[in-house]
């Protein structure tokens, strides 16, 4: 996505190069975020109705440095109750919660710099936009409108990760090290003005006729989120969550309509679905499409130097990254006779793609297999099948006991066979930042949290009928006497696994660290009370005028 050439404030902007990457949105058959290169930009361009355009389209830039990354899935999936550390990658520490995990992160600090180049990208729009000419009155609202939803969220996730943080509302055109760190109240403050403010003026259909684009639905579901977040902060009001029910519910009348089935949500060629409220765009053209989507490569295990497997752009490109703890596989997942939840989200068969005969190494109930084109190479039935059933299969069989850093049930989610080659790692999926069932997930909560049990028992079987195998709706309904924040704490993970929720939702719900010393058996003996916030990046402090004492760091950092 595109980047401005521009004077950015010091303590996240880095000046462009002469090559700029530029959005602009083509009108077409199916009309939707289409990237173009700009290059040699100057600040005055912004002064005009395509600067203000393009901008708009910038500021989207931002999010890409969440969704997708491997940042944003080590803040949200690592050193959770659900997820641990598979064999590979350097970032294992963000797992472990050690002494690694300090000022001098880089995930922290590109997520930093790149959440405030978006911020000022916001500010610029804001503050310059209504003495731009040439673009309708109702355009401009819009553009305006958009560029302080993309802010909203960048202070939202910023202020859940590192809680007081500086508070920009206005463009910064030279460099300023006068920073400090405003009161989480603040900053939720003007968020919530920040959405109030967009939601009139943004597309009012469930889609944006210009597909990419923030709408109402998005803004309230977003606002909805601030509440339910905001009630257990210390900026909490008595009625934050009864004005999330109401946001939540407003998202549900604009005609969203959860998928049939839970596994078509997320199936390869299906990311625009009725049931995406916002996604993030990406793209198959790799001079535009950035660092792409990676997320296709971070939960899969390592299946292609197996018997009769190699890789291939199908299975995906295994980083063994991010594996189920057995509370996940155990308890979470435990329940698969009517939930097919387990079934959909995680890889159970692999199909020999390198036929021929080979020595069996993770199932000794035979000594080798012989393959042909297209058999069953290895199956993953999730349960500890007997070895002398194992030993009548043709294939190899990994059983839960045998489960290790390198081979467990690989999630499917985020698979892109769309790949250019087996190796590429830029993917070109959008990646679902909001869908129809995760509202439902969090107007329960806002529900339950006024102890309006019956109303959240309801709303969560609605999500929990879709999950049923078919002819086994009734059989998941739950009973308002099951209805409490331990099954939904576990309804969630069920629901958006490998979504990057789950660090998050923990910290909201005030159990980070008590589920993962439970849990998580990696993370659980170093993790402290302090890691409920994340370190400021130390590149962030030495710029601020007074450094340490202008801008201090984070307990525990």
């Amino acid at each position: 996505m595109k980047k401005l050439e521009k004077q950015y404030h010091i303590k996240s902007w880095i000046r462009s190069g002469a090559l700029v990457l530029s959005l602009s949105f083509a009108v077409s058959c199916q009309d939707q975020l289409q990237e173009d290169v700009i290059s040699q930009i100057g600040s005055n361009y912004m002064n005009t109705a395509n600067g203000i355009n393009d901008a708009v389209n910038a500021a989207y830039t931002s999010l890409r440095a969440w969704y997708g990354t491997e940042r944003g899935h080590n803040m949200t999936e690592f050193g959770t109750d659900i997820y641990t550390n598979g064999a590979d990658g350097s970032w294992k520490f963000m797992n472990t919660y050690t002494n690694q995990f300090d000022s001098q992160n880089g995930h922290v600090r590109e997520l930093w710099d790149e959440f405030y180049r978006g911020i000022n990208t916001c500010n610029a729009i804001i503050d310059r936009a209504p003495n731009v000419t040439g673009m309708t009155e109702s355009v401009k609202k819009q553009r305006i409108a958009e560029a302080k939803f993309v802010r909203a969220h960048n202070y939202f996730i910023m202020v859940q990760l590192f809680g007081p943080i500086d508070l920009q509302l206005n463009e910064n055109i030279v460099p300023n090290k006068k920073v400090s760190r405003a009161s989480v109240s603040a900053v939720y403050s003007a968020i919530i003005a920040d959405l109030e403010s967009a939601i009139p003026d943004l597309e009012a259909g469930k889609v944006s006729t210009q597909y990419g684009r923030a709408t109402r639905a998005a803004a309230q579901n977003l606002l909805g989120k601030v509440y339910l977040t905001k009630a257990t902060s210390e900026a909490k009001q008595a009625d934050d969550y009864a004005k999330a029910e109401a946001l939540f519910k407003n998202v549900l009348a604009y005609g969203f309509t959860l998928m049939p089935q839970y596994s078509q949500v997320h199936q390869f060629g299906n990311e625009r679905n009725d049931e995406v409220i916002w996604s993030i765009q990406y793209t198959r053209d790799p001079l535009t499409n950035g660092g792409g989507n990676n997320s296709h490569v971070f939960f899969l295990m390592e299946y292609d130097v197996q018997a009769g497997m190699r890789r291939d752009t199908q299975n995906g490109r295994p980083f063994k990254r991010y594996r189920l703890t057995p509370y996940a596989m155990n308890t979470v997942f435990g329940e698969r006779v009517n939930d097919s939840r387990y079934k959909a989200s995680f890889i159970d068969v692999y199909y020999s793609n390198r036929p021929g005969t080979f020595n069996t190494s993770f199932d000794l109930s035979k000594p080798t297999v012989t393959f042909a084109e297209g058999d069953t190479a290895i199956y993953i039935p999730g349960f500890e099948m007997p070895l002398a059933e194992r030993a009548k299969k043709k294939y190899q069989v990994l059983v839960p006991s045998r489960y290790d850093e390198r081979l467990f049930p690989g999630l499917k989610k985020h698979l892109d066979p769309g790949r250019a080659d087996l190796t590429q790692f830029e993917g070109g999926r959008d990646f679902i930042a909001m869908r129809l069932g995760e509202t439902y997930l969090r107007l329960a909560e806002a529900q339950l949290k006024q102890n309006k049990v019956t109303e959240a028992t309801a709303t969560i079987n609605v999500l929990r009928r879709r999950a049923a195998f078919p002819g086994k709706a009734s059989a998941m309904e739950i009973l308002p006497a099951q209805m409490t924040m331990d099954f939904l704490m576990e309804e969630c993970a069920r629901e958006l696994t490998g979504e990057q929720f789950r660090w998050l939702d923990l910290k909201r719900w005030g159990v980070l660290v008590e589920r993962v010393k439970l849990h998580n058996a990696q993370a659980a003996p170093n993790i402290k009370d302090f890691h409920v916030l994340r370190p400021i990046p130390q590149n962030q402090i030495d710029r601020a005028e007074g450094g340490p004492s202008g801008f201090p760091q984070n307990p525990g950092y």
